[in-house]
């Protein structure tokens, strides 16, 4: 089997593609903006192609020359303010490039599944399940609902994955997330602010990853959510990084939201049910201690 990801320099997609080439007999086709970022070399099971998802006419020769049988779309704009100051360049990404991609996929006639937040939930009623009604409150989660009903509409076998809040090692580069944060600010004795009214349930990168695979092995179809099942603050995240490696947490100190400027509205309380996930496709994450543990 063929499988296509986009976004395979980012935090998801690196650890995806190095759980495929270890786990899978797939032939992998790794794509992403400018030159690889992967740890790995071209062999005949996985080779990396720069490519402009932006760009319909060179995602339909892209597509149309491999043909994959399953596409894995994890690239897009995720940082909620830049969304915000930059809504056409975030539509541009997040939306038109997934229709060019669908587009694509019918030709070849492959499966598309499809990597979404939480952030297309309000956060009034959280944690929540697939058939919960979105209502996003920020230009990054219209965005991402945007893509999700185009994925809907298409005429493909389809799975959307909905995540929250990743966290991980990133195999090469130096994208940051909660807990890095938190460890280099405190490793550097800087005092930090960390929010402890908002809610998520944070998801472990190599749990994300398993999950997704899970799904493709399952021939899963639908909505599914993925994430880690404890409901925590980033304040919470922060106080158990801070014990775990051992760091003055009185460097932390705990405030509300309404303490930021930011661009985009976050919403209070999301995190995800995620039985459907445990049921049906036989889904473990792992604890975020147990996660903390493998990062760190």
């Amino acid at each position: 089997m063929k499988v296509l990801i986009t976004g395979a320099n980012g935090l998801l997609g690196q650890h995806l593609v190095k759980l495929l080439i270890d786990s899978t007999n797939y032939t992998i086709i790794a794509t992403g903006k400018g030159v690889s970022r992967l740890p790995f070399n071209s062999s005949n099971r996985f080779n990396y192609f720069p490519l402009d998802i932006t760009n319909g006419v060179e995602v339909a020769a892209f597509i149309a020359e491999d043909r994959p049988d399953v596409i894995i779309h994890t690239a897009a704009i995720t940082q909620a303010d830049e969304c915000e100051q930059n809504p056409i360049h975030c539509w541009n990404t997040n939306v038109t490039a997934t229709r060019f991609l669908l587009g694509a996929a019918e030709i070849a006639g492959a499966t598309f599944i499809y990597i979404s937040t939480d952030f297309i939930f309000d956060g009034i009623a959280g944690p929540y399940v697939e058939s919960d009604i979105p209502g996003p409150i920020n230009y990054y989660g219209s965005s991402k609902l945007g893509a999700e009903k185009s994925v809907m509409e298409s005429k493909l076998p389809w799975c959307i994955i909905r995540t929250v809040l990743v966290y991980g090692n990133i195999l090469v580069g130096n994208r940051s997330n909660m807990v890095s944060w938190v460890q280099n600010n405190l490793s550097q004795c800087k005092k930090i602010q960390v929010v402890s009214d908002q809610w998520r349930t944070p998801t472990y990168v190599e749990d994300l990853a398993k999950g997704i695979l899970l799904a493709i092995e399952n021939k899963a179809k639908g909505i599914y959510h993925i994430s880690g099942e404890e409901l925590l603050t980033p304040y919470d995240m922060a106080m158990a990084t801070a014990a775990y490696l051992a760091l003055d947490s009185n460097l932390i100190e705990k405030v509300n939201a309404s303490v930021f400027v930011q661009a985009a509205k976050r919403p209070a309380k999301t995190g995800f049910i995620i039985d459907k996930a445990k049921n049906e496709l036989g889904f473990r994450p792992l604890s975020f201690k147990e996660g903390l543990k493998k990062m760190l």
